[in-house]
Formats: structure tokens, C-alpha cells, sequence
């Protein structure tokens, strides 16, 4: 992890790619001592967690962006509570492509449950507790958001 203008950089970049900035946002939803994460589950690859959320549509902001896509990945309908902060994340996608993720990390709230919603098929939800999350988590920068979650909300 690197700090770089302001903003923590998380992973490493691989020699000879590029890694073009991908404005995203994550979010972090509990339920009953759990917060919701996505296994995914794609051929030819180990399956992984992931924070739910992705990459920005043009002309979205972040926090409709993390709307939609809790939607899209859980079928959970979704409301911002608070800005966890930005983290940056180096990585290369499943489609080999690399890029920079500008997260914007947030807590959020469930508000309901709409599975026609869901559109992708290989995102599972599934409630972790927070420190089995932390552990299993892909990125560095969805860690860093559970850890600083949990330092928010100790009692």
C-alpha cells in the first residue's frame, strides 16, 4: 500500500500494462452481525469475494452507482449511509484487462429485496462476519474498508 496524493494505493502494478483509471464504488451493507459480500464464480478461474459494487456509468455519480449495483450483483435494494472514504486498487479483471479502481467505499443500508434486479449470474451473495470477510476478500482496498468500518462502528 502506497499513499499518493491523498489517497491510499493499494496492489501493484504488473510490468508493461497499462493502468487505465476506473472510477468504481463498493459498499458495505450489515445484517445481523454480517455484512453482504459477492462470491463469484466464473470458469477456468478459483472463485473470489468481492465487496458488491463496480465500475461508474457515464455521467453516474458514486452513490447511484453503488445503488445500482448492489442491485444488479445481490438483488438488494440499497441507501448511501456514509462515505467510508476513496481508496485506490491496481488490478487486471478477469478479461485480463488492467486497471487503476477509484473506489468511493461506503456503509450502506439495505432497504429491500428485489431479485429481478439481479442480472449477473455468477455473483452469489453471501454473508460473511467481518473478520471472515476481511480474510477473504480479493482487493486490498475492500479489506481496508471492512477494517475501517469495524474501527467506525466499535463500541
Amino acid at each position: 500500500m502506497t499513499q499518493s496524493e491523498g489517497q491510499l494505493q493499494f496492489g501493484r502494478r504488473a510490468p508493461g500494462l497499462d493502468y487505465p483509471d476506473r472510477p468504481a464504488a463498493f459498499g458495505i451493507v450489515p445484517r445481523e452481525g454480517r455484512i453482504a459480500v459477492v462470491r463469484i464464480t466464473r470458469p477456468d478461474i478459483a472463485p473470489y469475494h468481492d465487496l458488491p459494487g463496480g465500475a461508474l456509468d457515464p455521467g453516474e455519480d458514486d452513490a447511484t452507482a453503488l445503488v445500482r449495483e448492489f442491485g444488479e450483483e445481490t438483488g438488494l435494494k440499497v441507501r448511501p449511509v456514509r462515505r467510508l472514504g476513496h481508496a485506490r486498487q491496481y488490478l487486471v479483471k478477469t478479461d485480463g484487462q488492467a486497471a487503476n479502481n477509484l473506489c468511493a467505499l461506503f456503509e450502506a443500508a439495505g432497504v429491500d429485496e428485489d431479485p429481478a434486479l439481479k442480472i449477473e449470474a455468477d455473483h452469489e451473495l453471501v454473508w460473511l462476519e467481518p473478520l471472515s470477510a476481511l480474510r477473504r476478500l480479493r482487493h486490498d482496498a475492500h479489506a481496508w474498508a471492512v477494517a475501517a468500518w469495524l474501527r467506525l462502528t466499535a463500541d
